[in-house]
C-alpha cells in the first residue's frame, strides 16, 4: 500500500525505462539468430525477466556484462546483454518440458510462434491472471500452420502445449489488430517453405517487422485502401546477431506525461522515448486536448524513431478516441482516462474491447475507479464516456494490473485528499523504479 500526496508542482527531467515490447523481442530474435546480440537499454521488469528465463530454459546463454565505452546518450558503464545466439533450430527442449510465462502475455504468443518450428513439444503455464486471458487467437493460425497446439483444460486459456515441427505457409486474415497475434504467425513462418500473409484491420505495433529486417528477415508490408494492413514474411533467411539500443518506452512515459500535463507548475522531460507511429496515438491524444507537448531531437537508432518529450500544465478539453487510433495507444488508455477525468467536457472512448482481456478488465476497472474518485462515467461494452470534473481521494485496488496501479497513482497527484494504491508493487511487471522515478521529479 502507497499513500499519494498532492505534489505543490512537478517538474525535472527522466529518462525511462527500455521498451517492454522491444525488450521482449530481442531476447526471442536474439535466441534464435546466428552470433552475439548485444542489447542495451534492456528493461529488466518481472514480464521481460520471465521471456528470459523461458530462452534460458531452452539452452540459450544469456548475460550481463558493463559496457565501460560511451552510449549513444553520453553514459559510461553501460549494462548490456549479451544473447548468445542458437540459430533458427539451435533450441532445446526445457526440463520437464515446462516454460513459466508468470504474467505476461507478450511472452506466451510470441514464444509459441518461435516453438512451433522446434523438434519438441513444449508446455506453457502462467500465473492466475495470466492463466484468465484468451490463447485461442494464437491457437487458430498455429493449427491451420499445421502445428498441434492444446489448451489443457479445452477453453483456448494457458496451460498450453504446443507440439513443434514444421508450420505450413498460410494466408490468415485477424479479426482484430494485434501484434502479439502477427508476430507469433510471422516467427512461426520462418519455419514454413513458402511465404506466410498476415492481415489484419489496421497496422498493429510493428516492432517485431522492424526487428527481423534489421536481423535480416525477408518482409515487407502493404497498406490497403481500406486502411487495413498486410505483411508478407518470405522464409529461407538467416537470422544474425545484431546490436540493439532500446528505446525508452512510450507506455512508461505516458504517465508522466500525463502527470507533466496536470499537476500545478509542472513542467517535466522525458529522453529518448520511442515515438514509432504505432506507439505513438497517447501524443496525438494530448495534442487533440489541448495540451502543451513539445517534441524535439527526433532520430531513428535500430529503426526506431525516438525523440525527448517535453510536457507542460496545461487546460485540457474532451475529445474522441476510436477506430484505427486505439492500437497505437491500447495500452496507455487507462492513464489517458485519467487525463480525461481532469479535462473540461466529455471524452468518449470507442472500439477499446480489448481492454476486457488484458491483465485485468480495465474498462470496468477505470470505471469503478474513477467514480470512486467522485468522476461520473458511461461505461460502454467497448468504452466509455468520461465527464471530466475534479478528482478526489479514494482507496483504488489495481487488481494486480500494473497499468491501473500507475494510472491512478498519477489521479492521486491531482486529487483533492490523499490516494491510496493498494498493492502497488505490481507495478514491477513493466515499471519497477516507477515510485523511485516518480519521487525524483516532485
Amino acid at each position: 500500500m502507497i499513500v499519494i500526496d498532492p505534489p505543490k508542482s512537478l517538474s525535472g527531467t527522466l529518462r525511462v525505462p527500455g521498451d517492454k515490447s522491444i525488450s521482449h523481442r530481442s531476447i526471442m530474435l536474439g535466441a534464435i539468430a546466428e552470433g552475439d546480440t548485444a542489447v542495451r537499454g534492456f528493461l529488466h521488469s518481472a514480464d521481460c525477466l520471465a521471456t528470459m528465463d523461458c530462452f534460458r530454459r531452452m539452452g540459450v546463454r544469456i548475460e550481463e556484462r558493463t559496457d565501460s565505452g560511451p552510449s549513444s546518450e553520453g553514459r559510461s558503464d553501460e549494462s548490456v546483454l549479451v544473447i548468445h545466439g542458437r540459430g533458427l533450430h539451435g533450441l532445446t527442449g526445457a526440463d520437464g518440458l515446462l516454460l513459466d510465462a508468470k504474467n505476461s502475455g507478450t511472452t506466451v504468443r510470441l514464444m509459441s510462434g518461435i516453438l512451433a518450428g522446434q523438434p519438441f513439444m513444449s508446455r506453457i503455464t502462467g500465473d492466475a491472471s495470466l492463466s484468465s486471458r484468451p490463447m485461442g487467437r494464437i491457437i487458430r493460425p498455429l493449427e491451420q500452420m499445421g502445428i498441434r497446439c492444446v489448451s489443457e483444460h479445452g477453453d483456448g486459456r494457458l496451460p498450453i502445449s504446443v507440439y513443434g515441427g514444421r508450420p505450413k505457409a498460410i494466408r490468415y486474415a485477424s479479426p482484430i489488430a494485434s501484434a502479439q497475434v502477427k508476430s507469433c504467425v510471422l516467427l512461426a513462418g520462418l519455419y514454413a517453405d513458402d511465404p506466410t500473409f498476415y492481415t489484419e484491420p489496421v497496422l498493429s505495433r510493428n516492432h517485431t517487422e522492424l526487428m527481423l529486417g534489421a536481423f535480416g528477415g525477408n518482409l515487407k508490408t502493404r497498406i490497403q485502401a481500406d486502411g487495413s494492413a498486410t505483411t508478407i514474411l518470405y522464409p529461407g533467411t538467416i537470422l544474425k546477431g545484431q546490436s540493439v539500443t532500446v528505446p525508452g518506452d512510450i507506455s512508461s512515459a505516458a504517465y508522466f506525461l500525463a502527470a507533466g500535463l496536470l499537476v500545478r507548475d509542472a513542467r517535466v522531460t522525458l529522453t529518448h522515448v520511442g515515438i514509432n507511429e504505432t506507439r505513438d496515438g497517447i501524443l496525438r491524444v494530448i495534442q487533440a486536448m489541448g495540451g502543451d507537448l513539445t517534441i524535439r531531437n527526433v532520430r531513428i537508432e535500430g529503426r526506431e524513431p525516438v525523440a525527448d518529450l517535453t510536457v507542460s500544465s496545461s487546460k485540457l478539453h474532451g475529445t474522441v478516441i476510436g477506430g484505427s487510433l486505439i492500437p497505437t495507444l491500447i495500452d496507455e488508455l487507462p492513464v489517458i482516462a485519467v487525463m480525461a477525468a481532469q479535462a473540461e467536457g466529455d471524452t468518449v472512448i470507442r472500439d477499446a474491447g480489448e481492454l476486457r482481456v488484458k491483465e485485468s478488465d480495465r474498462l470496468a476497472a477505470i470505471t469503478k475507479n474513477l467514480r470512486s474518485m467522485g468522476i461520473a462515467v458511461e461505461e460502454t461494452p467497448d468504452g466509455m464516456t468520461i465527464h471530466g470534473g475534479r478528482l478526489k481521494g479514494a482507496r483504488i485496488d489495481p487488481l494486480g494490473d500494473h497499468r491501473l496501479a500507475m494510472a491512478f497513482t498519477v489521479a492521486g497527484l491531482v486529487s483533492s485528499t490523499p490516494t491510496v494504491i493498494l498493492d502497488e508493487s505490481c507495478v514491477r511487471i513493466s515499471y519497477p523504479s516507477f515510485f523511485e522515478d516518480l519521487r525524483s521529479l516532485t
